[in-house]
């Protein structure tokens, strides 16, 4: 009985030990993680207070907020078990090896998202706008962090990937208030261009949803085989485009023949030569 007494103490003693050494640790990183945890908490809200003052997209919002917090918390968890006396080298190294594993893999999605990024950040287009791109266009349906969903003039759905987006070319036709009206139309050489622009001229001032400033412009561009090229430049509100795109080619030819301007028809003469023989 009294050799039990003597194996056990050592143990007592050492455990006893251990406590003291490692409780006062352990308090201290058990405070560090609330209150860490705490300021994260303010700091994300803060950092989203900040971006919605800004006007920054709600998904971006929710996405930079959410890997705000998830890098604070993985400093902080790194923090507290270092307090403990954890050695964080050997994890460090696991988490980088994890991460560029997880980053090769997921290559052509963060490619995407970097992307989506830019978009809703720098907005080279929004929601409702018209845009072509890609050999896709349409009207801009919807913008998340991955994918950009247009909403084509025959009811198509097409889904693109941020990352060529934001990397390629792309034409917003709705980005600004105004958009122009450009016509094209051909004219007989026996007919007066200076007749056939006054009428073009007269035959636009017409149409009310066109506007007057800048003016519209009706100029020759070119001469053809059979026709002399006209260029009908009008502006509109972006709205308005196509009413007024259609509008104007239908009267174009009514305006012509009223001012007894002729539009040709690609001729050719044939000259047939007999051959003796």
């Amino acid at each position: 009985m009294e050799l039990d007494k003597v194996n056990v103490q050592p143990i007592i003693d050492k455990a006893a030990e251990m406590v003291m050494f490692y409780a006062p640790k352990l308090l201290l990183a058990l405070i560090t993680l609330f209150i860490g945890l705490w300021l994260i908490n303010m700091a994300c809200k803060g950092v989203g207070f900040l971006l919605e003052k800004r006007e920054f997209d709600v998904s971006l919002r929710k996405w930079l907020i959410s890997i705000l917090g998830v890098a604070f918390k993985a400093c902080l968890f790194i923090s507290v078990i270092s307090m403990i006396g954890v050695q964080t080298t050997s994890f460090i190294a696991i988490l980088g090896a994890a991460g560029l594993a997880i980053g090769l893999a997921l290559q052509g999605s963060l490619t995407n998202f970097a992307g989506g990024v830019l978009i809703l950040v720098f907005k080279p287009y929004k929601v409702g706008d018209y845009i072509k791109t890609n050999g896709e266009e349409g009207f801009v349906e919807a913008i998340d962090v991955f994918y950009t969903f247009l909403h084509t003039v025959d009811s198509k759905h097409v889904i693109l990937p941020n990352g060529p987006l934001a990397n390629g070319n792309l034409v917003n036709y709705t980005k600004d208030a105004n958009r122009r009206v450009d016509l094209s139309v051909g004219i007989s050489y026996h007919s007066s261009f200076e007749h056939a622009e006054a009428a073009l001229l007269e035959m636009i001032k017409k149409e009310p949803r066109v506007l007057q400033d800048p003016p519209p412009f009706v100029g020759v561009t070119g001469y053809g085989d059979s026709s002399i090229d006209l260029t009908v430049r009008a502006w509109c509100l972006n709205e308005d485009y196509w009413g007024v795109f259609f509008e104007l080619n239908k009267r174009i030819k009514p305006a012509l023949d009223a001012a007894g301007i002729s539009i040709p028809f690609p001729q050719r003469d044939v000259h047939l030569f007999q051959q003796k023989g």
